[in-house]
């Protein structure tokens, strides 16, 4: 069901997160790790939060009941014990926060990022948080911690909790020959235009997927789509492409089309959420 373009993908384990646990002394810990295109990291989940974000390059994440792409700009944040996958789209040097549960935020004990966000979202990544993380301790093991580690802990966690909430992620259905087609779509998302097309492609009827999406994901397959194409519209505009250029490599006629699409899904211009 799934089409036979899509890229034969390296299936490598997740490092031991053991060896990079928080505690409530070292509430953020951070791991480094790079990775080639077409690597996927098998299924894992944790009791801690993650900040999965990129430095370089493109991943995807499915975590959850939903699938998130995360371009250098943007991090997805993951709660615990919520079990996610990576799929490395381009080479990516990905960087890793683990949040404790005992993890605060700034002049208020009851306000953590656990009350604020129990569920996946995605973040807008400021310059001054890329830096804080790119300056945390990469190491294994338990460490020496000090007081400029807590410092950059403090500071990475107020970045965190200033961070805008970006309205990008596709809801991933739990059956499984939709998932697979859905799955299909994000790998090659202009191959798929009409749902005709992708019933025809499965072997189902055009009302029997019609059906499933109303069921499962409550939505249509072309407002789903919808959601996919403003998915890679990110990662495409992460490498500083014009946005006519974007609008083209998504089949849109114009940018001007691209745009009205945008600003009657997302309520904004692309340039608020593709600069």
């Amino acid at each position: 069901m799934s089409p036979s373009s899509q890229p034969r993908r390296a299936s490598v384990p997740p490092i031991d997160p053991l060896a990079f646990a928080p505690t409530p002394q070292r509430p953020v810990r951070a791991k480094l790790r790079r990775l080639a295109a077409a690597t996927r990291v098998e299924p894992h989940s944790h009791p801690w939060a993650q900040v999965a974000m990129s430095a370089t390059g493109v991943i995807r994440m499915n975590a959850g009941a939903g699938t998130y792409l995360v371009p250098p700009s943007r991090a997805l944040w993951i709660p615990p014990g919520v079990e996610h996958v990576v799929t490395v789209l381009e080479d990516a040097e990905i960087r890793t926060l683990y949040v404790h549960p005992g993890a605060r935020f700034f002049g208020n004990a009851a306000d953590t990022p656990f009350s604020r966000w129990p569920a996946c979202r995605v973040l807008e990544v400021s310059p001054l948080l890329r830096q804080l993380v790119a300056h945390l301790d990469t190491s294994p093991g338990t460490g020496t911690f000090d007081e400029r580690e807590a410092c950059l802990a403090a500071l990475i966690l107020d970045e965190l909790q200033r961070a805008a909430p970006v309205r990008l992620g596709v809801d991933l259905p739990a059956d499984k020959r939709l998932r697979q087609l859905c799955e299909a779509v994000l790998d090659e998302p202009t191959r798929w235009s009409s749902l005709e097309d992708w019933s025809r492609h499965a072997g189902a009827s055009p009302r029997t997927v019609a059906r499933l999406f109303r069921s499962e994901l409550g939505t249509t397959f072309l407002q789903w789509r919808q959601q996919v194409l403003l998915a890679h519209a990110l990662t495409l505009a992460s490498r500083k492409l014009p946005m006519a250029t974007i609008a083209a490599e998504l089949g849109y006629a114009s940018a001007s089309a691209f745009a009205a699409m945008v600003k009657r899904t997302l309520g904004a211009p692309p340039t608020h959420f593709f600069t």
